[in-house]
């Protein structure tokens, strides 16, 4: 077990996050942070799995040795390992690798938990007459609260990207160089302000179903017309990349 996030697993076996957060009174973002990036927590968090489940201090840091060495001994056929005395939360603290700490500009701490990082790719979509796909490097994160992503817009932080807009179609709703948040797990046509790849082009309308498998897509900017496409036709090389959930402006 060479990642903290194994052995967290093999102490809760099948528990789920949620149910590891409440026995170590813990924030659920704390225990998903540790899932998610393998990160190990602080040293009272440390303290406090060690006295719950009263494994080795030594496994526990390190993955060396037996989870619980006493258990080991009595089997016999385990290595037997002794929990190494004068453990405590300081030389925790010392021992492992930190976050560098990270605070506001007036000065308070912040959690980084708190905050999913989401790409942001160097594409536009249009809000013109289309805007080719360029490259899908992301050039940089936008942070976003964890607690709004996951609980205002019941959305998966893997699933999220931003992008810019290009062009006047769709103002005053979206204007040049906005960036939007798509959410990429909404893919199914439907009715909305959605990503649509046409081709090799990205465009970003409003999008109402139409009868039989036509999908009307229409401009904020009465000066361009809305027009059809069959989302069902076998040739057609049309894509929903997903919904737009919130936009960001320079004023």
């Amino acid at each position: 077990m060479n990642s903290f996030k194994e052995r967290l697993q093999f102490l809760w076996g099948d528990a789920k996050p949620a149910q590891i957060a409440r026995d170590l009174n813990w924030s659920i973002s704390g225990v998903l942070r540790i899932f998610e990036k393998d990160t190990i927590p602080k040293a009272e968090t440390l303290v406090s799995i060690q006295k719950l489940k009263g494994c080795d201090w030594n496994w526990l840091m390190t993955g060396e040795g037996v989870p619980f060495p006493k258990e080991a001994a009595a089997g016999g056929n385990q290595e037997l390992h002794e929990p190494v005395a004068g453990y405590n939360a300081k030389w925790i603290a010392q021992s492992i690798q930190t976050v560098p700490e990270v605070r506001d500009t007036l000065g308070n701490p912040v959690d980084l938990s708190e905050f999913v990082f989401i790409p942001r790719y160097n594409v536009r979509a249009s809000a013109g007459n289309g805007f080719p796909v360029g490259n899908e490097e992301p050039l940089f994160p936008m942070a976003f609260r964890r607690f709004w992503i996951e609980h205002y817009l019941n959305a998966d932080p893997k699933d999220l990207s931003v992008i810019k807009v290009r062009g006047d179609s769709m103002e005053p709703v979206l204007c040049n160089n906005d960036n939007i948040l798509v959410n990429h797990a909404k893919r199914k046509p439907g009715n909305g302000l959605f990503v649509v790849r046409i081709g090799g082009e990205l465009v970003v309308k409003y999008t109402q179903i139409m009868p039989g498998s036509k999908l009307l897509l229409k401009s904020a900017n009465e000066i361009y017309e809305p027009f059809e496409l069959d989302v069902a036709e076998p040739d057609a090389d049309v894509e929903i990349v997903g919904r737009v959930e919130w936009f960001g402006r320079q004023v």
